[in-house]
């Protein structure tokens, strides 16, 4: 869900707060001129250091990013999500095997099920 926002503003916890440092999503979906997606989220995940952190490491890969607006999940039901999902006009034009083969080899979108130290696979498997 985090990634998967309905507004200009990605998402963090459990609970789906709004990121802070404040970010926006920017014209891109990879956060606007001056404070990029990239200028804290480097290609890989960074372990922190210091115990007064809310989270213990930083998430990370070189294509991290927001979802494209159409391919928002804030606010949905899982039916709705699911129908989004099938539906190329809001998947990125995919078919049905080559949104298989996305979900399933994806290495961001995995991300999701093997997360940085100190947060919360999401539910099930990639």
């Amino acid at each position: 869900m985090n990634c998967h926002p309905a507004g200009d503003h990605p998402l963090l916890g459990n609970d789906h707060h709004i990121h802070q440092p404040a970010a926006l999503r920017g014209p891109n979906d990879n956060g606007v001129p001056g404070l990029p997606c990239a200028a804290c989220h480097t290609d890989r995940n960074f372990t922190l250091m210091t115990g007064e952190a809310s989270h213990r490491s930083i998430p990370g890969h070189p294509r991290w990013g927001l979802a494209p607006i159409e391919m928002a999940w804030e606010g949905k039901s899982i039916g709705d999500i699911c129908r989004q999902i099938k539906d190329p006009t809001r998947n990125g034009g995919r078919s049905l095997a080559l949104l298989h083969d996305h979900i399933a080899n994806d290495d961001l979108v995995g991300w999701a099920w093997q997360p940085e130290p100190g947060r919360q696979p999401a539910p099930g498997t990639q």
